[in-house]
């Protein structure tokens, strides 16, 4: 149960104002401290001065307190000027990110980010050097154990490897502002396999991962919610890949790697329609507040639901998504991720702002530390595996872990819950 790691993700994880009020904090005790100092120096000096009396000892240990308090001084001076810094360099890293994303949308306000990265890099030439460390050790924790795989003849590491850089040197890990699905899906036909009628919502994580569908190859399920006054939201439930052999491509599942290459690189795939059909057959329409649970593959049809499909997706779940969407502050997006899981390293780390509300949180671990054959079976990206973690971080005391159990107690509210679970197929296009 140890080594799960929660953070907001990204290499930023404090407050730089919070950092600059500290330092205001702490050279305020500046002045106090130098008085002291001065008081017990003048009281060190008028007892040396009469030498050899019986309060000589007492001068010497007051000399002493007198250097004692000298050293603090400097300290409170260096401590609040490590904390200034601090934040400077974390705004060199939160405006490289800004920059970065509004180049996509807003070419005057990336332009503006950029100027004052130049002021802020021209005023102290230490801070380039400090964020891109603080970069590379944010980078470094999200891909702990990715290369320490079975070895298989020294094989398996290095394609391991791979995905964190596939996800780093190809850019497609994030989904940015204004980066929308392009092209056609292939048709799709999609029917209902199962209903049910839940007597409750999940209670947590793990609970909400176990609700993933499993019904007669199903991979969407449903959850509509009638809460007190006649409202109703949806909860969408979002199944990983079933097939990945190269030669099922394109065939009768949509939850292939065709569709897999189509989402990472933008196009518009046929589990992405299968998705808004199920949603649509379930009675959700555009402005309805559609929420996603979602695993592997599903994480990347959740991104593009909460950026491009018309429904309102207040709160996305996603456990080894191959990509990180840049969300807005009213979407909280909580993601679990296994650091030597190959799928979740094409998301290239994750955002180095982090992404979503304030209450968003990155929950991470090693999910598989004892290499073995398992690991030609992706045992780490596994629901199972992601099962576990979700159950850590239900068991943490963590303020932000604990801050989703509102979200499970107001979805409890609902006085009806039906659950449909849908299959998808492609068929063939018209003559």
């Amino acid at each position: 149960m140890s080594g799960l790691s929660i953070d907001h993700g990204g290499a930023i994880a404090v407050d730089t104002g919070q950092l600059r009020d500290l330092a205001t904090r702490v050279r305020g005790l500046l002045p106090s401290s130098t008085a002291a100092e001065d008081a017990v120096a003048r009281a060190e000096a008028v007892l040396s001065a009469g030498a050899w009396s019986d309060l000589f000892p007492i001068a010497w240990s007051l000399r002493a307190a007198v250097a004692a308090l000298g050293e603090l001084v400097t300290d409170i001076e260096a401590a609040a000027a490590d904390l200034l810094l601090t934040a400077e360099v974390y705004d060199v890293v939160e405006l490289r990110a800004q920059a970065q994303v509004l180049a996509q949308t807003d070419a005057a306000a990336a332009a503006a980010r950029e100027a004052r990265l130049r002021r802020l890099l021209a005023a102290d030439e230490r801070l380039g050097p400090l964020a891109d460390a603080l970069e590379r050790r944010a980078q470094d924790r999200r891909f702990r154990g990715l290369d320490d795989q079975f070895d298989a003849g020294g094989l398996l590491p290095p394609l391991f490897s791979a995905g964190a850089v596939v996800g780093m040197t190809s850019g497609l890990g994030r989904v940015r502002p204004g980066m929308t699905l392009s092209g056609t899906a292939d048709p799709v036909r999609v029917g209902v396999v199962a209903s049910s009628r839940p007597n409750s919502a999940p209670s947590g994580l793990a609970g909400a991962l176990r609700r993933m569908p499993a019904s007669a190859g199903a991979q969407v399920a449903v959850e509509r919610y009638t809460m007190p006054g006649g409202a109703t939201r949806y909860v969408a439930y979002l199944g990983g890949s079933r097939s990945m052999a190269p030669g099922d491509a394109g065939g009768t599942e949509p939850w292939d790697m065709k569709s897999n290459v189509e989402l990472y690189t933008g196009g518009r795939s046929a589990s992405y329609q299968a998705t808004l059909d199920a949603l649509a057959a379930a009675g959700a329409r555009p402005g309805d507040r559609v929420d996603v649970v979602a695993h592997s593959q599903g994480g990347m049809i959740a991104a593009h639901l909460a950026r491009e499909s018309g429904f309102a997706v207040t709160t996305q779940l996603t456990a080894g998504s191959p990509v990180e969407p840049v969300l807005s502050t009213d979407q909280t997006l909580v993601q679990l991720r296994h650091t030597d899981d190959v799928v979740s390293a094409l998301a290239a780390g994750g955002s180095p702002e982090g992404t979503g509300a304030p209450d968003s949180f990155i929950a991470s671990r090693v999910g598989d530390p004892d290499p073995g054959p398992q690991d030609f079976a992706l045992q780490t990206h596994a629901l199972e595996t992601y099962i576990e973690t979700a159950e850590q971080v239900d068991a943490s005391d963590d303020p932000r872990a604990v801050a989703l159990d509102a979200y499970w107690t107001e979805l409890d509210r609902a006085v009806a819950v039906e659950r449909t679970e849908y299959r998808a197929e492609r068929v063939a296009s018209a003559p």
